[in-house]
């Protein structure tokens, strides 16, 4: 029986919108049932994930964890105060700013307060997270540098680009600056370039969520789209793959749905492998 599903949120359990489907509160509602924990893993901040589970019922919301910044952070829905938490150097963080922006980029940095910096943010990347409150846009003529986030933690830089192609030449280049730095490189969403601390990833939060709950992994689900799914997907007992699940991380899922993240897969994840694990048990 598996007692714990964690899950990507953006292209796996939202919809466009940023919004949870009707047919994935519906399969919380049938996993409550079942006795089987739900946590969200996200790349965000813990506030922007908290904000999409709000209108969620009270008792799906009772002793629910949040895993976000690709790991990094665990909290307990309603508290922000984390169990966990990482960072980058400021010096890292001025290094990645200005390669970035030396390569035309967009970029982002996130820090542990929750607000998101977007520099030169193209208009169809301004369109995508303009609903975000958390998420600050500004030119880089304006800042040239990082000073103006002076005694901030910064937990990560993202280099966002519509080429993502040219994205992953980037990444491909950089990836011994970022060794160097002390980080590591993943990507997700087709357009994003993530830069974390070295041996933070979401398989790593699936393993430390896991223990503060005392769930063996084999009784885990992890649920994913993109390449920061992959180390959650390949941790957990069920790895699983929605239906936009990306080629490069397709052939790692142990299993794959048919419908899409954006479209409510959840139900599909209840019905073929959650009741059927819970009616062996």
């Amino acid at each position: 029986m598996y007692r714990l599903v964690v899950s990507d949120m953006d292209e796996t359990f939202l919809d466009e919108h940023h919004r949870i489907p009707a047919a994935n509160v519906r399969a919380l509602e049938r996993m409550h049932e079942l006795g089987i924990r739900f946590a969200p893993s996200s790349g965000r901040p813990y506030a922007s994930i908290a904000d999409n589970l709000a209108a969620l019922p009270p008792h799906l919301l009772e002793d629910l964890y949040i895993v976000s910044y690709n790991g990094g952070f665990i909290n307990r829905y309603g508290d922000p105060e984390p169990l966990t938490r990482c960072g980058i150097t400021p010096q890292a963080a001025e290094a990645l700013y200005h390669l970035g922006l030396e390569r035309g980029l967009c970029v982002h940095i996130y820090t542990e307060g929750g607000d998101v910096y977007a520099c030169d943010a193209p208009d169809g990347e301004h369109r995508y997270l303009a609903s975000l409150s958390f998420v600050r846009f500004f030119e880089s003529n304006a800042h040239p540098t990082l000073s103006f986030l002076a005694g901030t933690n910064v937990v990560k830089v993202i280099f966002m680009s519509e080429d993502f192609d040219e994205l992953k030449r980037v990444g491909g280049e950089l990836d011994g600056v970022a060794r160097d730095l002390g980080l590591e490189t993943t990507y997700s969403s087709g357009r994003y370039l993530e830069f974390m601390p070295a041996g933070v990833d979401k398989g790593a939060g699936l393993r430390r969520l896991a223990a503060l709950l005392e769930i063996p992994l084999e009784q885990c689900v992890g649920v994913g789209d993109s390449a920061n799914d992959l180390a959650m997907i390949e941790a957990a007992g069920l790895g699983v793959g929605v239906a936009n699940v990306t080629d490069d991380v397709h052939p790692f899922c142990d299993a794959v749905l048919e419908t899409t993240g954006m479209a409510g897969a959840f139900e599909e994840l209840v019905e073929r492998y959650l009741e059927p694990a819970a009616n062996e048990a």
